[in-house]
């Protein structure tokens, strides 16, 4: 099994704070990514969405999510 790689850790990071920003705009209605950077806001869920599916393959490759149960 081959290791995390830098950029597999960016792309775990992004996703995580991607979810912890729904998790605040669904308990509190507070979207954090807009109030901090309301301009760039699309780019940043764009970002966080492409990491969020690279990080999944990745885990499919690296063996940590098994498709065949």
């Amino acid at each position: 099994m081959s290791k995390m790689t830098w950029l597999d850790n960016l792309a775990g990071i992004l996703a995580l704070v991607g979810a912890l920003n729904w998790g605040l705009i669904g308990f509190f209605n507070f979207n954090l990514v807009t109030s901090i950077l309301p301009s760039a806001s699309g780019l940043i869920y764009k970002v966080v969405g492409v990491s969020a599916a690279y990080f999944i393959v990745r885990l499919y490759m690296l063996g940590f999510i098994d498709l065949k149960k």
